[in-house]
């Protein structure tokens, strides 16, 4: 029997998940899109058959639902049928559309850790302060509950997988390098939530090295990296979910996050920080208006879903992984590349929300085929990486690998990982 799913959430990235679940409609039952504003779940619809429609027979409908309260959240699986929950909304949402998913038995899945909105940079590891309390009870449910399913975190934790089973014998280090190396055209703005976007990189940075936590300041560690079609780029290490997951999971020493920053990007985040701009704590105004400043610069911002038009250029996301294969040294760089304007042509997105959202419409098919329906919970790296990385190469998202300088696709590779 064909499962119905519910997403939940209606920014860049839900809009580019609807739109690859809706082709592939054949293999859910109903389509259903919440968000706290209909308006904005129904405009994704509207975009849905602006570009052909969902695939027969599949059924498209949209809610209005505040997924802070559990209760609700609860009623509308049950009213809608929804076997899978696919949560695109902020990550303040993932506990209380989790615990939604628990009382109800629908499989869960999301894209990003839970944050608190009254706490930044909790100690890691990230997940072990919400979701994993979580697992045993997913397990006694017997609920699907796949964490951190889009692109960074997951497939960059599916390519940590597939080197560890196909590509080393034993890995030493895991650089995931993250560029965006395209142009919106536009003063400032960032590619996805303000919010959660300035949230990453206001507190401790956090990476994995030495088999311990590190700590340092954002900006603090610089290097540049020459790499596929974006070329040479500078990067600067970032704490960032993944790295929480695959510490716990792969038995790999040295595990960091690097991600490319603008000169320009850099200046006016210092100079907001500086301000006390990029702010949690609600501050009042001498006209006794009490607001609080990161969501007042949120509110001044351009919205994300606004640069797809004019964004032009390429993203170069992947693994940089070091080790040891049939006793030689080796080095792969596992990635993929985006093009920011295909992504508008195909879906009316930008890159960054597309590389986002495809891994996303990907778990939950796997899960609605069985793949991926494991009853517990389970970061990605946890769960095969082929049939993820193969489905991903069908909706728009290529793996390529990267060695002593010939790159070939991951499906071409297959045969020889073993070699």
């Amino acid at each position: 029997m064909k499962r119905n799913i519910l997403i939940v959430g209606a920014g860049g990235v839900a809009h580019v998940a609807a739109h690859k679940i809706a082709r592939n409609g054949a293999r859910f039952g109903e389509i259903h899109i919440a968000s706290r504003s209909r308006r904005k779940a129904d405009a994704i619809v509207e975009s849905i058959r602006a570009r052909g429609g969902p695939r027969q027979p599949a059924v498209l409908r949209t809610h209005a639902l505040d997924a802070l309260d559990v209760a609700a959240t609860e009623a509308l699986i049950r009213a809608t049928g929804a076997g899978i929950v696919l949560n695109l909304g902020s990550a303040f949402l993932n506990m209380p559309v989790l615990q939604a998913c628990l009382h109800t038995g629908a499989a869960y899945i999301d894209t990003a850790i839970h944050e608190d909105p009254a706490r930044v940079c909790e100690a890691p590891p990230w997940y072990g302060n919400y979701e994993w309390k979580r697992r045993e009870a997913c397990e006694k449910a017997g609920v699907t509950a796949i964490l951190g399913a889009g692109f960074d975190p997951g497939v960059v934790n599916a390519y940590a997988r597939l080197a560890v089973d196909e590509h080393f014998d034993r890995v030493d280090s895991i650089d995931i390098i993250d560029i965006n190396a395209g142009s919106h055209g536009r003063y400032f703005a960032t590619n996805f939530d303000p919010e959660v976007n300035f949230r990453e990189f206001t507190g401790t940075v956090w990476s994995w090295q030495g088999r311990q936590w590190q700590a340092a300041k954002m900006f603090e560690h610089r290097r540049e990296w020459e790499l596929p079609v974006v070329g040479r780029q500078t990067t600067y290490l970032t704490g960032h979910d993944e790295l929480h997951s695959l510490s716990q999971h792969l038995d790999v020493p040295d595990i960091r996050f690097w991600m490319s920053f603008g000169e320009h990007y850099i200046n006016v985040f210092t100079v907001l920080r500086n301000l006390g701009l990029l702010s949690e704590k609600p501050v009042r105004t001498a006209e006794g208006l009490e607001v609080v400043p990161l969501k007042v610069v949120k509110a001044v911002l351009p919205d994300p879903a606004s640069l797809a038009p004019a964004y032009t250029g390429k993203t170069c996301i992947g693994n940089l992984m070091r080790g040891v294969k049939n006793g030689r040294e080796r080095e792969v760089f596992i990635y993929n590349v985006a093009d920011h304007a295909e992504c508008y042509r195909e879906v009316g997105s930008q890159a960054i929300a597309y590389t986002a959202g495809v891994p996303a419409a990907a778990a939950a098919l796997l899960v609605a085929e069985g793949t991926w329906d494991v009853r517990r919970m389970a970061n990605v790296e946890q769960l095969p990486a082929r049939p993820f990385l193969d489905l991903l190469a069908e909706l728009g998202l290529e793996t390529r690998l990267r060695e002593n300088g010939r790159d070939l696709p991951v499906a071409v590779c297959r045969d020889r990982a073993a070699a």
